[in-house]
């Protein structure tokens, strides 16, 4: 019979996540990928990390001379006793500068730049676990809202037999008015059902193709997702605190704010520095043509007050250091929250596959048994007609479950922090944080960047 080949046809072949795909499909690992390597957030994410490179390089100028070049050019109009003289004046002059005693400033400014810069790499591997993460979530919702796609043309096609049943039923005096009104009103249910599937997948498409980068077509329900996922939540909770970045951002923003303290204590010491500078002028008096001059002086700078400046921003950087001890409490508080949570979601899910798969199995038996009372007369068009809606709603909660299974997986991954291209093995050129930093570390000079802009 037609009806009951296209509702085996279409479960079996549509409404499962799992089921088995063309081999040239795209997979959901070769979509992180693309995620990885063309998301627009992530990119910036990666520049912003450059761009606090350059905060270590900028400390460590506190170690190097300060050159300056001058040049003048002028006249000089004088008048005595009566007379009037007028002359030209030229100069050049070199001067350099070398701070040998700052405090400990360039010391410890370097330190807390450098941990700026690991609490910013720990930024972006979150930014990373979190676009990896939409990515798995908007490409399994493609998959789970084109099943339901067509889930809903099966059951529009069903009703139109079942309209088509009811009104030849009602020619021939077996049926009434009213099965054909409610079988067709069943059918115009569906078809708005169908509707609203077909938005829900121009939606999900268009959110996969801003994450990912193109389009999605043809793409695989097989995931692999239950090898990545701890096997209790007691190791869950062990490798969240050791692997999330969010707790590793905040203990290197921690070392930050220690090192910002010593940093501004650093200005209430004494600071030393070494002077020199040569100088050559012509026409520096009337009776002089030329002048050499050459000077190296070494000087000591102690501060006695500056106002109370200092000392409030030291107390200052003090609150900003207990406020950074707080919120590192905070974060590891907040993610074995979401750990589990996560887990807890997880669990409930994979219950839930279970459940809606007996819960189809015995539907499906029991739609093929009201059909059949039917045409004996034991059964109306309308027991057909719920038994059938809800074939469709558990078939619907299915893949639903389906869908919630695989994603709470990749949130529980992303939980742990592990949900990144190396610990998925995601067959792509791995980005180094550590190239650039490498390159502009110990530079002395020089506008271009790295890539060469």
């Amino acid at each position: 019979m037609l009806f009951r080949v296209s509702l085996t046809a279409a479960f079996t072949g549509l409404a499962v996540l799992s089921a088995t795909s063309l081999a040239t499909a795209e997979t959901i690992t070769e979509a992180l990928a693309l995620a990885y390597a063309n998301n627009p957030t992530l990119n910036a994410a990666r520049a912003q990390l450059r761009g606090v490179d350059e905060n270590v390089p900028q400390a460590l100028s506190g170690w190097r001379p300060t050159v300056t070049a001058g040049a003048g050019v002028g006249g000089i109009r004088s008048s005595a006793a009566g007379r009037e003289t007028y002359r030209n004046n030229a100069s050049i002059s070199l001067s350099v500068q070398q701070a040998l005693f700052r405090g400990f400033r360039t010391v410890n400014s370097t330190r807390q730049a450098e941990a700026i810069v690991r609490a910013q790499r720990e930024s972006l591997n979150a930014t990373e676990q979190d676009v990896l993460l939409s990515a798995a979530q908007a490409y399994v919702d493609v998959i789970r809202d084109t099943a339901l796609v067509s889930l809903q043309r099966s059951d529009l096609e069903f009703l139109g037999e079942q309209v088509r049943a009811a009104r030849d039923r009602f020619e021939v005096g077996e049926g009434t008015r009213t099965d054909v009104s409610q079988a067709e009103a069943r059918y115009a249910e569906a078809q708005a059902n169908l509707n609203s599937a077909i938005a829900n997948l121009t939606s999900s498409r268009a959110v996969y193709r801003q994450i990912v980068g193109v389009e999605a077509r043809n793409l695989s329900a097989s995931t692999a997702i239950s090898r990545f996922v701890p096997k209790s939540m007691d190791e869950a909770m062990r490798i969240g605190d050791q692997m999330q970045p969010l707790i590793r951002q905040a203990q290197h923003l921690v070392d930050a704010a220690t090192f910002s303290v010593k940093t501004i204590e650093g200005e209430l010491l004494p600071t030393v520095s070494l002077e020199g500078s040569i100088e050559r002028q012509w026409n520096p008096s009337s009776s002089v043509s030329t002048s050499n001059s050459a000077s190296v002086f070494g000087r000591v700078s102690i501060p006695i007050y500056q106002g109370g400046a200092v000392h409030s921003r030291v107390r200052q950087a003090k609150e900003e250091l207990g406020q950074a001890q707080i919120q590192l409490d905070v974060v590891r508080d907040r993610i074995r929250a979401n750990v589990i949570s996560a887990w807890g979601q997880y669990q409930a899910a994979e219950a839930s596959i279970s459940a809606a798969q007996a819960a189809v199995s015995a539907q499906q038996l029991a739609l093929e048994g009201v059909i059949e009372e039917q045409r004996v007369g034991q059964r109306t068009t309308l027991d057909v007609l719920d038994a059938q809606r809800e074939l469709v709603n558990q078939r619907v909660n299915l893949v639903t479950a389906q869908r919630n299974r695989i994603v709470g997986g990749y949130q529980l991954v992303s939980a742990i922090g592990r949900l990144d291209a190396e610990f998925l093995g995601l067959p792509v050129a791995r980005y180094e944080p550590t190239q650039h930093y490498e390159k502009v570390r110990d530079k002395w000079f020089g506008l271009r960047t790295p890539d060469g802009r």
